[in-house]
């Protein structure tokens, strides 16, 4: 709908002063009491513009926010999270600032500005008196940085109940590119246990912990396919305590990328398979599936076709991606809600301290996003 667009565009600098608002509320996973502080701005925020805010309680990590706008017998989610990767006290060398038509800040790409879009594409429909045909839920969690553990279940209940679900993680590239496939990613813990000795005077009598973890490595590595889009990396190795001792324990942490369920399914039973290749040695795999493959089905691809269009009408091009990267809307996606990802600002640089948005992207976006929500 132009005129949502219209009206996104206008109000450029009032939903950039809201991103600057959002980061500097900083909100890492690990600080319960951050997380929360945003999640009561961003609960106001939508109270004010006639949503039912319900604030979903946790003991350890940071409260999950619900929110409901509209009524109707369908419903769509858009689906985002609260926290990021920065500690309280990264603004102080990170502070919010605009450069160039760039906006920076901690957690401004992944995803604050998505944040931002989702209020200010609610605060359209509300202000321009636009009636959605379906209820809209709101649900931003609190530990998605963290796996999403506790929230998993509160999402998959949410998106069975959606017609399709909205995701406003970062897109890719400078080009924005919609997430319609993401890989399923898995995290493993392979510890190794072997017998310690002295390795000048007893050296026949040890069992070498590393060397075995060695072995297990290279039976890692060739679980990977990477012409099935399996990726197998491990990614930190632990073991020893001096130079002299042969080690009696060793462990490696262990990240899987799989680009198709079977995929998914052979590696991570390969993975927990695991066994010695060291006699007396012993080795122990913990872990799994984090995230299940969204795979790009014809619904998904329904519904970036419909995105595009609208895009395209207001002389935006949208293109569509396929990545390695996890979020949220892979537990929608995988109890067979339709999921368009990736709808939050351009940017780049996430986890670094260079991370940013494109400024021009938001109200684009804000626009694109309204419009979905207003799809019949």
């Amino acid at each position: 709908m132009k005129k949502l667009f219209d009206y996104a565009a206008a109000n450029t600098k009032e939903i950039l002063e809201t991103l600057r608002q959002l980061v500097e509320i900083e909100s890492c996973s690990s600080e319960k009491d951050a997380v929360d502080e945003l999640g009561l701005f961003v609960g106001g925020r939508l109270d004010a513009v006639g949503a039912r805010v319900h604030i979903i309680e946790q003991e350890t990590v940071g409260d999950h926010l619900l929110a409901d706008f509209g009524e109707g017998d369908g419903q769509v989610l858009v689906l985002g999270h609260l926290d990021t990767i920065w500690p309280t006290g990264t603004l102080k060398r990170q502070p919010f600032r605009v450069e160039h038509g760039l906006a920076f800040g901690p957690g401004i790409f992944d995803m604050k500005a998505g944040l931002a879009i989702t209020l200010h594409a609610l605060e359209s429909l509300s202000t321009l008196q636009l009636t959605p045909g379906r209820r809209i839920r709101v649900l931003l969690n609190g530990d998605e940085e963290n796996g999403s553990y506790t929230s998993q279940p509160i999402i998959e209940e949410c998106a069975r109940a959606s017609e399709f679900v909205l995701c406003v993680e970062a897109p890719l590239g400078r080009a924005g590119a919609l997430k319609t496939a993401r890989k399923g990613l898995g995290r493993f813990t392979v510890s190794v246990t072997g017998r310690a000795a002295h390795a000048g005077n007893d050296p026949d009598k040890g069992i070498s912990a590393i060397q075995e973890l060695a072995h297990q490595i290279l039976r890692l590595g060739e679980i990977g396919n990477p012409a099935r889009g399996t990726f197998v990396n491990v990614g930190v190795v632990r073991g020893g305590l001096v130079s002299n001792q042969i080690a009696d324990s060793a462990e490696a942490e262990v990240d899987l990328r799989a680009a198709t369920p079977a995929e998914a399914d052979r590696a991570v039973g390969a993975i927990l398979g695991l066994t010695p290749a060291t006699r007396g040695a012993s080795v122990t795999v913990a872990g799994g599936l984090n995230r299940p493959v969204m795979e790009r089905t014809d619904a998904i691809g329904h519904l970036f076709e419909k995105a595009r269009q609208m895009a395209l009408e207001n002389g935006i091009e949208l293109t569509e991606a396929s990545v390695g990267g996890g979020s949220d809307g892979q537990f929608a996606a995988a109890v067979g809600a339709p999921v368009l990802d990736g709808l939050g600002a351009i940017g780049d640089g996430m986890f670094t301290d260079h991370e940013h948005i494109v400024v021009d992207s938001l109200p684009e976006r804000t626009g694109l996003l309204a419009s979905l929500l207003m799809t019949a």
